[in-house]
């Protein structure tokens, strides 16, 4: 059976953080806890317009960490630059909108220009191992391994935040997205609006190697605590992989 990280995403604590300026709640506090916790490894995005984690937040996780950190990012001159600076383990790719609330899907590797095929080269020229956040289509997964990613992580949203009813067949889809990753040489990750309710049945796909999860988890913590929300997300998980 293969291992299952989780990767802990702390940029809604900066987001909280942001609302009042000064410096609490602290992202690299939150990301010891959930070490401590049991959490595998830590995410953060540093988007375009800064809008919750700073450039600050993001070193300091990389110097005072031990764990690995994921940093995603979207595929721009600033953002390989700042990768090709600090170095980070994991590093994965991600379409970006200023106007967007959040990711609002995956990142369409067919169309996204020469760029991408550099910024890939880049980044493991590096030491930095890259993924690619995308949707879970045949076609897009090829594209992926074609510009040199090493890994994908299948965009689980339209699973995790649709219609239950429509579940089976988006779990089917992101099943399908799985085999076209392995077909393809590529280690497959996942994430995007994952909860409680929802995790275990990403889990229990056995190629997934990684699951990264921020909005629900960091949400709840206001109610349980990040310990115990962390704790709780790997007894699912673990539970799911067991069985």
């Amino acid at each position: 059976m293969k291992h299952l990280d989780l990767s802990v995403n702390v940029d809604h604590v900066a987001t909280l953080r942001n609302a009042r300026g000064g410096t609490h709640p602290c992202p690299v506090e939150a990301s010891r806890i959930a070490i401590e916790a049991g959490a595998d490894g830590i995410t953060v995005h540093l988007r375009e317009d800064r809008r919750h984690i700073k450039d600050r937040d993001l070193e300091r996780i990389r110097a005072e960490i031990a764990a690995p950190m994921n940093f995603e990012m979207a595929a721009t001159e600033e953002m390989v630059a700042f990768a090709e600076r600090i170095r980070p383990p994991y590093c994965c790719l991600v379409p970006e909108k200023r106007a967007e609330l959040t990711t609002e899907g995956g990142l369409d590797v067919l169309r996204a220009g020469p760029f991408l095929r550099e910024a890939v080269a880049r980044l493991r020229a590096a030491d930095v191992r890259v993924s690619i956040f995308i949707e879970a289509d045949a076609a897009q997964i090829e594209a992926a391994a074609a510009i040199g990613a090493l890994a994908i992580e299948l965009h689980t949203g339209t699973y995790a935040e649709g219609p239950v009813a429509d579940r089976p067949r988006q779990l089917a889809r992101l099943q399908a997205g799985v085999a076209a990753a392995r077909r393809a040489g590529l280690l497959c990750h996942a994430g995007h609006g994952l909860s409680y309710d929802t995790v275990s049945d990403i889990a229990r796909m056995e190629e997934v190697t990684e699951i990264s999860i921020g909005h629900f988890l960091i949400s709840q913590s206001v109610f349980e605590g990040l310990p115990v929300v962390v704790r709780r997300f790997k007894a699912l998980i673990a539970a799911a992989r067991q069985a």
